[in-house]
């Protein structure tokens, strides 16, 4: 039985991944670790907590007393590392939490992972998952490719850049079987509702404002979450030692767009009129450092492993916006923090 360590495993990306390794790997061992920060939130993984091939673990990645720990006890065979402070608005507030948890954090991994395996190297892996804003910010056309120069321009992307950097160090200096994807801005079910997509949805379902930045000009490219977490599983268990990979959902679409596309499917979904959720739309100052463009290049995975979009942004988007209105419960109880009781229920700590 294989044992995979997937870092931040009970947030947004890593709910995904941990239930869709979960779920097709009935052979493996697949243990969560989680700080469980407000970000997150075990109630996204209700539906596989009693499954004998999974485990939660809850520890913090910056100590690396206990991640040593940790290693030394369960001799992973493998990590999928998505534990990471996240948000940009929060990184430009306090930047040394996302130096702690974003580079501190995954050296120590790195660490581990090194005194744990070693003379093995190649029968493990390490595989680190980073984003896109790591290159900075495109220009009115071109795309982010693998071999694109790294030029971060806020706090958590320099704290991601960093660590991305000292994984493929490791892998350069010590042999480490490594490998690192990028992926572009992710979006779907279990959305912590502090990012753009899921913090529109709940304010339109309230009558709340709509927070834009700026004129709403800034693009990005839309990748579902799930498509996300299918790509992780392909890349993990075929790349080849050392590879780079960038994931993106061919999905541009300005802030200002999509936001118009999101209240008319909410306007439907709710019985409003047309144009009613519209009028919540407000345009607030721009944030510091904000990066007009991104877009991925995703080809060299599409060639390489057969990856490719299972869905289009409008039918991902609908389905994001049902998963939300049917479970109005879970939004409740994040917003107001309740999901933490669930947390101390179950594990009565």
């Amino acid at each position: 039985m294989k044992k995979i360590i997937v870092t931040g495993g009970a947030g947004f990306i890593g709910s995904h991944v941990v239930r869709r390794m979960v779920n097709t790997y009935l052979d493996y061992e697949i243990i969560n670790l989680d700080k469980l920060t407000y970000a997150g939130n075990l109630e996204n993984l209700k539906d596989i907590e009693g499954r004998p091939n999974y485990r939660f673990v809850k520890g913090d990645i910056v100590d690396a007393e206990f991640i040593n720990k940790l290693f030394e006890e369960e001799r992973p065979d493998g990590i999928i590392h998505l534990a990471a402070e996240s948000h940009v608005d929060r990184s430009i507030s306090d930047p040394s939490a996302f130096v702690m948890t974003n580079v501190i954090g995954t050296v120590n991994l790195l660490n581990a992972a090194r005194s744990t395996w070693e003379g093995a190297y190649d029968q493990h892996r390490f595989y680190h998952v980073s984003t896109d804003e790591v290159y900075g910010a495109l220009g009115a056309e071109g795309f982010f490719t693998e071999e694109t120069s790294y030029d971060p321009h806020s706090p958590y992307s320099a704290s991601k850049a960093s660590s991305d950097h000292f994984v493929r160090a490791y892998g350069d200096t010590y042999g480490l079987d490594i490998v690192i994807s990028n992926c572009s801005n992710n979006y779907g079910s279990h959305h912590f509702p502090e990012k753009l997509i899921p913090l529109a949805i709940n304010n339109i379902k309230h009558r709340r404002p709509i927070p834009i930045y700026g004129k709403g000009e800034n693009v990005r490219d839309w990748l579902w979450v799930e498509d996300h977490a299918r790509a992780i599983d392909l890349i993990y268990h075929q790349a080849t030692s050392g590879a780079t990979y960038n994931i993106g959902g061919h999905n541009e679409w300005t802030n200002i767009d999509l936001i118009q596309l999101l209240c008319r499917v909410m306007d439907q979904k709710l019985g409003r009129s047309e144009g009613e959720s519209a009028k919540l739309i407000t345009y607030v100052t721009d944030r510091a450092g904000h990066d007009l463009r991104y877009a991925i290049d995703s080809s060299k995975l599409q060639k390489d492993l057969g990856w490719k979009p299972s869905i289009t942004f409008e039918e991902g988007l609908e389905k994001t916006v049902d998963w939300f209105l049917e479970n109005e419960e879970w939004l409740e109880r994040v917003t107001s923090g309740q999901y933490l009781d669930y947390y101390k229920q179950q594990y009565k700590g």
